[in-house]
């Protein structure tokens, strides 16, 4: 009985002894792996350290400064470094450079230049690097634009999301503001903080497992376009190995007109502030190249919420807010003429349907696409889809072929890759929602990052079929090829994505409900063509026609020989 109750005993003594082991061991890895996660998303940068956050497999750090104040007396500047911080900053919230959108000025100034920065939730490092510019015009738009969360998730990379200055603060070329460095001289000081940008992931990459060495420059839209400027600008010579330009194009300004209109812009602050008593002489005060201080001591005391008002009616029209000057500095004054580009392996992309968007939510379209009669009005959809279809060619062939012409021209060294997305056009496997735009300007930004939902009101749930997630696994595999590739070269997917070269031929993707499409093709219209086709198009009326060259069609980025043939030109397209 007694050595019963013993052993008992001694079996209790053991299993609690074993329990409480177990319990403080667990506690000792739970805590150890805790203070590894803490510890993992503490980074050092060369300002201080920054804490992110974990989620889903991801590491993340947002609104990381690269930059410093932009406000006050370092408006219209060159960026500087960033204020060194002690102990630890948190970056957990991507910020916003001041801008007025949607009809309220959000942001800040002063905290213009921060970027986002994604990685897998791995210990792997000298993974290859996107640097991602945001479109808007370069007036709108933010870091938040896509996430490289579900990019980074599936593939061995890091994507870094850059904010910098926008609208009348990120370029303004009055000579008023001529002072200072040459860099400044040129006005361009959106471009000025995407090259602090690309200095600062260059010498802080590395902390977070990327390769300085292996650097992609991307943008979309606006970010595609100051990308294209990168590949001509001196300024960034060598600050990256790769390119891929989303819907961008070559679109430059002439500094002297473009003065003329921002002097118009902002002749009616002056005016209103009783600095001058009408608006052509408050424009002539602008325009001095001599004893500018008065008017540059003016320019800085305007409040920035003022200023982010102004020349917001721009529409891909380069006239109502011209930008990209060919300063002789910072972009070559012989533009993309120059036979001095940045040669490094680049990818030009192009929706197929690229002006669709930008034709719906004109002003002559967008109060029948909110009421429904954009599909319903015979005679509306008819000139919708003429004005989409012609346009889209256009546009289509200005972002890809007619920029890969020229860089070939000029005799550009490196490997180029184009690529035309087609998915979307097919109303059958999309519905009818999206196959009203077809492969609209931003097609790609669902595939590379299916939870955005910025398209969703006009896509509805055409990305979520068995054929379009195949599309978008494909589409990022295509991407990730590009950067990780020694050479550029992108030849892993199902069918090999040749060179863009004298054949001309671009890769076309697409998707059925079920698969994906991918083929080499080349385009078979030229401008020339698009212009007989639209001329003979028989299913508006000839008076309709006019008007919608002359006032839908007219003085976009791509649509300067359009304008030219039927005597369009404005003042400053000239």
């Amino acid at each position: 009985m007694e050595g019963s109750v013993a052993k008992r005993t001694k079996f209790c003594f053991v299993v609690t002894f074993s329990i409480l082991l177990s319990s403080l061991l667990g506690f000792y890895l739970t805590s150890k792996a805790s203070a590894n996660t803490t510890n993992n998303l503490i980074r050092q940068t060369q300002f201080g350290q920054i804490e992110g956050e974990s989620k889903n497999s991801i590491l993340d750090w947002k609104g990381v400064p690269y930059g410093g104040n932009v406000s006050g007396k370092n408006r219209w500047k060159s960026p500087t470094n960033p204020t060194k911080w002690t102990g630890v900053k948190k970056t957990t919230a991507s910020l916003t450079a001041l801008q007025y959108n949607n009809g309220k000025v959000v942001g800040e100034e002063n905290n213009a230049l921060t970027l986002d920065i994604y990685r897998p939730d791995t210990t792997t490092k000298n993974l290859p690097v996107i640097v991602y510019v945001h479109g808007g015009n370069n007036q709108t738009g933010s870091s938040a634009e896509i996430s490289g969360a579900n990019f980074v998730k599936n593939h061995n990379a890091i994507f870094v999301s850059v904010n910098y200055r926008l609208g009348v603060l990120g370029f303004n070329p009055l000579s008023a503001l001529k002072v200072g460095t040459k860099a400044e001289k040129s006005g361009n000081y959106a471009l000025l903080d995407l090259h602090k940008s690309l200095s600062w992931v260059k010498n802080n990459i590395a902390n977070f497992g990327g390769n300085s060495k292996n650097i992609t420059i991307a943008g979309f839209s606006a970010g595609g376009r100051d990308v294209m400027a990168m590949l001509i600008s001196p300024l960034f010579k060598n600050q990256f190995n790769k390119a891929i330009v989303f819907s961008g194009g070559m679109t430059l300004s002439n500094e002297t007109k473009s003065q003329k209109v921002f002097a118009k812009a902002l002749a009616p602050l002056v005016v209103q502030d009783k600095i001058k008593k009408t608006q052509k002489a408050a424009q002539k005060w602008l325009l001095a190249k001599k004893n500018t201080k008065q008017v540059r001591k003016y320019l800085y005391s305007i409040k920035p919420a003022r200023l982010t008002k102004l020349m917001t009616n721009a529409q891909i029209r380069m006239a109502n807010f011209p930008h990209l000057y060919q300063d002789g500095y910072v972009i070559p004054k012989n533009g993309f003429s120059t036979k001095n580009y940045n040669s490094v392996p680049v990818i030009l992309f192009s929706g197929s349907r690229e002006f669709s968007l930008f034709a719906l939510t004109d002003n002559y379209f967008y109060k029948s696409f909110q009421n429904g009669t954009i599909s319903t009005n015979k005679k509306t959809a008819k000139e919708f889809n003429y004005v989409s279809k012609y346009g889209s060619q256009l546009y289509s062939r200005f972002n890809l072929e007619d920029s890969a012409n020229k860089m070939l021209a000029n005799g550009y060294k490196a490997a180029i890759y184009g690529m035309q997305m087609n998915f979307g056009n097919n109303a059958k496997v999309v519905g009818s929602k999206m196959g009203l735009l077809g492969a609209f300007h931003g097609v790609f930004v669902t595939l590379f990052d299916p939870d955005n939902t910025t398209y969703k009101p006009y896509v509805g749930d055409a990305y979520q079929s068995v054929g379009a997630k195949k599309l978008s696994t494909e589409f990022q595999n295509y991407i990730f090829n590009f950067i990780n590739s020694s050479d550029g070269s992108s030849s892993k997917n199902p069918v090999t994505w040749s060179k863009y070269n004298s054949q001309h031929q671009t890769l076309r993707l697409s998707a059925t409900k079920t698969n994906t499409i991918a083929v080499m093709k080349k385009k078979i219209y030229t401008d020339q063509t698009v212009f007989k086709e639209l001329e003979k198009d028989k299913t508006i009326s000839s008076s309709d026609k006019n008007y919608l060259i002359k006032h839908v069609l007219n003085g976009r980025w791509f649509s300067r020989e359009l304008d030219q043939k039927f005597n369009n030109m404005s003042y400053f397209e000239k």
